[in-house]
């Protein structure tokens, strides 16, 4: 039976679908490592796993980040930074990792779930109820 780190409710949806999938997609990618992780064959799995939520990661923020801009969010220089500031933590993991000196712990695992869930929860509900005064019912 699989473990689950994060199990995905309503009270994580933005209320647009295209994010909200993407959001769905880093979920079941964090499960996927935390199974691993919890099965002890993490080793066999995390290089592609870091490689590709690294890849998908960069192109769920760049989905929000034109968003930002055709939608002119007012706190879009916050957020962004928000974005770089986790892809770089991943990205300097993934780099001590492949070197050897990083381990995968579950400080690591719970970093990621939470990073993902309080952003979602703060920040992404932020620019959707700012896009929602602006009457903007589609991305």
């Amino acid at each position: 039976m699989s473990k689950i780190l994060i199990n995905w409710t309503d009270a994580y949806s933005i209320g647009y679908s295209e994010i909200d999938d993407q959001h769905k997609k880093l979920v079941e990618m964090i499960n996927v490592l935390y199974d691993a992780f919890s099965q002890g064959a993490v080793d066999n799995v995390i290089e592609d796993i870091l490689d590709g939520m690294i890849k998908y990661t960069d192109y769920h923020f760049k989905t929000e980040e034109k968003y930002f801009e055709k939608h002119s969010y007012s706190d879009a220089p916050a957020h962004i930074k928000q974005h770089e500031e986790f892809v770089l933590r991943v990205t300097d993991f993934f780099q001590e990792y492949k070197k050897g000196s990083e381990t995968l712990t579950y400080d690591i695992m719970q970093f990621l779930r939470d990073w993902l869930l309080n952003h979602i929860k703060d920040s992404d509900k932020k620019y959707c109820a700012e896009f929602r005064k602006k009457s903007i019912v589609e991305l």
